[in-house]
C-alpha cells in the first residue's frame, strides 16, 4: 500500500498518510468547495488500511486551524469509521492538536470527542499551531 500525500492549497489542508509509520497527519485549513469530493481519497485510504490484515493500529493527528461545516461532517464520518474499527479490535488514537489560545478549535475537538464512545480522542493543546 502506498503513502498518500496531498499538498495544501489555499482552501485545503496538507495530508500525509504514511503506511509504514501507520500515521495520518492533517494540517492547516479546510474549506474546499466540495469537501466530500476532496476527502474521498482519504476515506478510501482509511478503509484500505483498516481492512489491511497487517495493520492492527495507527494514529491520526489533526492540526486544523479552521474548517467549514461540510468538512466537519466528513471529519465525523472519519471518526465514526475509526470508532467502528476500534470496536472490532483495532487500536486507533486520534490527537486533535490545536493552539491553546484557539477556543473555537478546542470547542470543536470537545464536541467531536463527546460524540464518540470508544475511540481514544485526545485534545492536545500546543503553542503556535499555525495554518499548516
Amino acid at each position: 500500500m502506498n503513502d498518500l500525500i496531498i499538498e495544501k492549497t489555499q482552501s485545503t489542508p496538507y495530508i500525509n498518510f504514511s503506511h509504514e509509520q501507520k500515521k495520518l497527519f492533517i494540517s492547516g485549513e479546510s474549506f474546499p468547495e466540495n469537501a466530500a469530493k476532496f476527502y474521498a481519497p482519504i476515506l478510501e485510504w482509511i478503509k484500505q488500511i483498516i481492512n489491511d490484515s497487517n495493520t492492527d493500529s495507527f494514529t491520526a493527528d489533526f492540526e486544523i486551524v479552521y474548517f467549514n461545516s461540510s468538512t466537519s461532517k466528513v471529519f465525523m464520518t472519519i471518526f465514526d469509521t475509526f470508532e467502528n474499527a476500534v470496536k472490532k479490535g483495532m487500536r486507533i488514537t486520534v490527537n486533535w492538536r490545536c493552539d491553546s489560545e484557539n477556543e473555537t478549535a478546542i470547542e470543536c475537538g470537545e464536541e467531536f470527542k463527546e460524540d464518540l464512545s470508544t475511540l481514544p480522542f485526545n485534545i492536545v493543546l500546543v503553542k503556535g499551531v499555525e495554518n499548516g
